[in-house]
Order: C-alpha cells, then structure tokens, then sequence
C-alpha cells in the first residue's frame, strides 16, 4: 500500500474521481466532497478533514487512526463498518446525523457543537466521552457505555439508565428528564 504524508487537499472532488487507494498519515482534507465515494479499505492516520461532506461514504474497512473531523457532514456514516482497530475520532461542529457507531471502543472521545440527531449508539463504549454542545434527538443509546461520559451541556437526548451503564457520568439539572422519559412522568 502506498504512503501519502504531510500532504494537503483542498476542493477535490472524489464523487467523480475516488481518493486513491493508500495510507494518509498527517494529511489535510479541506472542502472536498467524499458524500457517496468508496473509501474502502483506506488508512487515515493523524489526519484532518475540514468542511468536507462524507455523507453515506463507504467505510468498510477504512481505517481512522487519531483522526478529527471540523465542521463536516458526516450524514448517514456507518463507522461501525469501519476498521475498529485503534480507532480514535473527534469531531467539532459536525452534522453526524444519523451516523452509526455501533460497538465501536470510542473511549475519551470529544463531540463538540455536533448534531447526532437518530444516530446509532447501540453497545458503543463511550466511557469519558463529551457531548459538549451536542443535539441528540432521538439518538439511540441501548447498552451503551457512558461511564464518566459528560452530557451537561448536550440536548434533547434520551437514555435509559437500566439499560446503559451511566456511572459517574455528568448530567446537567436540565437534562435529567432525558433520564426518565421511560416513566412517562412529568417533571416541572
């Protein structure tokens, strides 16, 4: 496989013409459109991707190796079929809308300003993850790990806590009736 390093891409197009096939180490994506493109089996690593659309990109495979996503559609990700050895993501102001991470180890990981409105969350390990700032309408958390995980600034999100492990995790006094929507209760 080829190595790509220290290299930037700027307002590339790889909906028409894929990225090829190699592995990026401490490389910048700036404003380039992936939305659709096949990304199989790719190795990123330190890498950057500002302002780029990876709506509905195919993963499988794809390697994201301490790797931080700015102000980037993501719409629809499946990160759950992404090679999940070492993966290690952040992501700021990021549109993760329906995205999957299904069972991934994201231990530590920051979400800042992001919306993950009816993502997928389902037995992800997120133990100290942030949600700083985040819309979470409808995301799905089911045996989920949350240890230590900080919600106290995230919104309209729903968790269980008899079925999520919620230990030592921070809520603020506002979010808690994201806490006992189950109970069907009214809290004033």
């Amino acid at each position: 496989m080829k190595l790509i390093t220290d290299t930037v891409y700027t307002k590339q197009d790889y909906t028409a013409t894929p990225l090829p096939y190699a592995e990026y180490d401490n490389c910048t994506f700036t404003d380039c459109l992936f939305n659709d493109a096949n990304l199989t089996g790719i190795i990123f690593t330190q890498c950057r991707f500002e302002g780029c659309n990876l709506s509905n990109a195919n993963i499988k495979g794809t390697a994201f190796k301490e790797v931080v996503f700015i102000n980037c559609k993501t719409l629809g990700l499946n990160f759950s079929i992404s090679e999940p050895f070492l993966i290690t993501l952040g992501f700021s102001e990021c549109q993760l809308d329906f995205a999957s991470f299904y069972k991934l180890k994201l231990k530590g990981t920051r979400f800042l300003k992001c919306s993950l409105r009816e993502a997928d969350l389902t037995e992800t390990d997120l133990t100290s993850a942030s949600f700083d700032g985040c819309d979470l309408a409808h995301a799905i958390f089911e045996n989920t790990i949350l240890e230590k995980a900080d919600f106290r600034s995230a919104i309209n999100y729903s968790i269980d806590p008899e079925n999520n492990r919620i230990k030592k995790a921070k809520f603020s006094l506002q979010g808690v009736p994201g806490l006992l929507n189950k109970y069907d209760i009214g809290i004033e």
